[in-house]
């Protein structure tokens, strides 16, 4: 079964300015696809199709099957987890541990699970001691990761995050990138709308490109992140390792090296002629 198949997608906000435009792609189940674009791209609102907060203009969205018009917030939220860019858009409970327990309590599991999954996830992401605080006395960091606690503790088939690393210092990205490689092994589908393209090519099989609302590339995220047209057109930067790499053509490095190791092997080979 598809995780989520989009089919000649339009919306808007104000009738007939089209934020999307004919979008078109499927993903499969256990992918990990990363969304790019630059702002104002549609990005964010292709994403809260996912789980119907925003239904088509035209075209259709579905979700393991079900098509989103035909199906509540409720109970896409089940099979979708969306982590907001805005973690002040997405907390509204009183206490931290409240806010780890609602989706739990919403959904029916046992008083002794909700526990279980409560205390391992805040220990997990370093917020057990905030755990009586409101989520509004945390630094931003610190809701960005409780946003991200809110939705993994439920294990939804789906984990969609927009921009999951603003706002984290190497350590808390370290983890966040942890967090999405177990949920990738684990076959969960995880989705990803990110500007930071090192965490891209870092953890994602594939890449969806945006611009100005219309779908402009789709496909091996080693091939769509090193293209430079592609990156152009979308107002990308490459990674600092792609951009040494291109600078290195004149040796003979590929255009398409995106990590360190690849990087270094290169720079051997060229050392030693």
């Amino acid at each position: 079964m598809l995780a989520i198949e989009v089919k000649g997608l339009y919306f808007y906000y104000v009738k007939g300015e089209y934020v999307l435009e004919d979008i078109n792609f499927e993903i499969e189940e256990g992918e990990s696809v990363v969304i790019m674009g630059s702002n104002g791209a549609g990005k964010t609102t292709l994403i809260k199709h996912f789980n119907g907060l925003l239904k088509p203009i035209k075209g259709h969205v579905k979700v393991l099957g079900k098509d989103t018009k035909e199906c509540t917030v409720a109970e896409l939220s089940k099979l979708v987890g969306i982590v907001f860019q805005n973690p002040g858009h997405q907390l509204f409970a009183e206490t931290v541990e409240k806010e780890v327990r609602f989706a739990l309590e919403n959904f029916g599991f046992s008083e002794n699970e909700i526990r279980r999954r409560v205390s391992e996830i805040l220990k997990y992401f370093a917020l057990e001691k905030y755990k009586n605080l409101s989520p509004f006395n945390l630094s931003e960091g610190e809701k960005k990761r409780l946003a991200i606690a809110s939705v993994l503790v439920y294990e939804p088939d789906i984990v969609v995050l927009d921009e999951p690393t603003i706002g984290q210092d190497a350590i808390q990205r370290k983890k966040i990138a942890e967090v999405l490689r177990g949920l990738i092994r684990d076959g969960k589908t995880v989705i990803a709308v990110t500007h930071d393209v090192e965490f891209a090519v870092e953890l994602f099989q594939r890449a969806i490109i945006l611009s100005r609302g219309r779908l402009i590339a789709d496909g091996d995220v080693k091939d769509v992140l090193t293209d430079q047209e592609i990156l152009k057109a979308a107002n990308l930067l490459p990674s600092q390792i792609t951009e040494c790499a291109w600078l290195l053509r004149d040796l003979g490095f590929p255009n398409c090296i995106v990590s360190i190791q690849e990087l270094e092997e290169h720079i051997i080979k060229a050392l030693r002629g």
